[in-house]
């Protein structure tokens, strides 16, 4: 059965653009004009992965506010974002609100169809995973369970996106080893550039933070990347 999709784009035209090179690429597409249209189907049924626009109809910031709605839904379905909005506040707004992945529209379709799989091809490889001892990573307070996605510190889950949980796991697999952004990216198994990995990182720490105002594990190593400390600081 192949992939859904859901595109949430208030220009018609361009959405079936979309829609045609998405079926073409063998995917189903389910197509919405509106934040209120798309949340009353993804409540019934989620789609596979959602691509969505900022800017939806008279709602400016329609899109972020579906993606904060859908990621309390599903935590972790792939949300990715397609908007003409370039700004560096609007990335960082997107990838905050749980977004996996931002776009602009001047993307070659080549290029998001290749987003599109390296953020579905993630979800096949948790969905195939197995309960064994390998699937399960432990660093001090951390947990992490690869098999079911589940995150926890000090007996407490984290809520972490697709694309969050993996560049946990790359970091906590080797305590003290330095891994690049691109690194990183490798694990996570999407491409982005590094201002977008930073905001990943940050939004990261805050969700840590946010249970454990002294977490301190994600080291920043200057010039080369990050690096889990099994210790304090």
């Amino acid at each position: 059965m192949s992939a859904v999709i859901a595109i949430v784009e208030d220009e018609r035209a361009i959405a079936e653009n979309y829609r045609d090179a998405l079926r073409r690429s063998g995917f189903s597409v389910q197509l919405f004009e509106t934040r209120a249209a798309a949340m009353e189907s993804f409540r019934q049924k989620l789609p596979d992965l959602a691509v969505i626009d900022v800017g939806l109809g008279h709602e400016i910031e329609g899109g972020f506010d579906l993606c904060r709605d859908l990621r309390a839904l599903a935590p972790t379905l792939p949300i990715l974002f397609l908007t003409a909005r370039d700004s560096e506040l609007d990335i960082i707004s997107g990838l905050r609100l749980g977004a996996d992945d931002y776009l602009t529209k001047d993307i070659s379709l080549p290029h998001m169809l290749a987003r599109i799989n390296a953020l579905l091809r993630r979800v096949v490889l948790m969905n195939e995973a197995r309960s064994d001892t390998d699937d399960l990573l432990s660093q001090g307070p951390l947990e992490l369970d690869s098999s079911r996605m589940l995150c926890r510190w000090n007996d407490q889950p984290v809520d972490l996106t697709v694309t969050e949980f993996w560049i946990v796991h790359a970091l906590a697999k080797r305590p003290g080893h330095v891994k690049s952004r691109g690194q990183l990216m490798e694990a996570a198994q999407v491409v982005l550039d590094d201002n977008t990995i930073t905001s990943h990182v940050k939004r990261i720490r805050r969700k840590f933070q946010a249970l454990d105002p002294d977490f301190d594990a994600i080291a920043t190593a200057y010039g080369m990347g990050y690096r889990w400390q099994a210790g304090p600081a």
